[in-house]
């Protein structure tokens, strides 16, 4: 049985503010977008954490594209913005992120966020590509059984022969799972993931969604 955070290879993916892994699609079509590394460059120790696309375009000079597609925020601990439970002011791709402390309740300020921004390969590194999404099972019956042999079969052709990494969040606010508390029988890129009821003090596990990290191509 595995720890969550014991999992060194999946912590690897979400930890840490900014040595991250960049991202392509593996089954890309003939335009290719993919992320770029993470940002943080404030902090809410003012009056907001402000992560703005204007400002991290002119502070890092050819890291973002001009006319990004999308925009992903999290916290530096990896909690998607659906999960921090934040009241958020700007969360585009054509302004980026802004969380104000004036607009969180209790006078609690706004968590520390990062931002990525989706664009295309020119200004992504190499490195791993992630498939899609996968979630074929869900924890009614004894758990959420997530596993590669499973998802291979089910989707023929969409995974590599051999995975380098795995990650896997939850479907509701894509919560990392190294992030929730519970407790994991198989947490691996070449066997899956598995959620057991009976290993968790709730005796529910939550309902998870997986993805695998495979050699890029060209």
């Amino acid at each position: 049985m595995i720890k969550l955070l014991s999992v060194a290879i999946v912590a690897a993916l979400f930890l840490g503010s900014h040595q991250q892994t960049v991202e392509l699609p593996c089954n890309y079509p003939t335009h290719i977008q993919c992320w770029t590394v993470w940002f943080d460059r404030d902090d809410p120790s003012g009056s907001e954490d402000r992560e703005t696309f204007s400002d991290l375009y002119k502070e890092n000079p050819g890291k973002i594209c001009r006319k990004p597609q999308g925009i992903e925020a999290t916290t530096l601990s990896g909690l998607s913005v659906a999960a921090a439970g934040e009241v958020i002011f700007k969360n585009d791709a054509t302004s980026g992120f802004v969380c104000r402390n004036v607009d969180q309740t209790q006078k609690k300020m706004c968590s520390d966020y990062r931002v990525r921004f989706s664009c295309h390969p020119p200004f992504c590194g190499g490195g791993v590509c992630w498939t899609d999404w996968f979630d074929r099972d869900n924890p009614t019956g004894t758990g959420d059984w997530e596993l590669l042999k499973d998802l291979r079969k089910e989707n023929p052709g969409k995974i590599c022969e051999n995975p380098l990494s795995i990650e896997a969040v939850t479907t509701d606010t894509m919560t990392p799972a190294i992030s929730t508390g519970q407790t994991f029988q198989t947490f691996s890129p070449t066997q899956g993931f598995v959620c057991r009821n009976k290993d968790q003090k709730s005796g529910d596990c939550r309902d998870y969604k997986v993805r695998f990290g495979c050699p890029c191509r060209n």
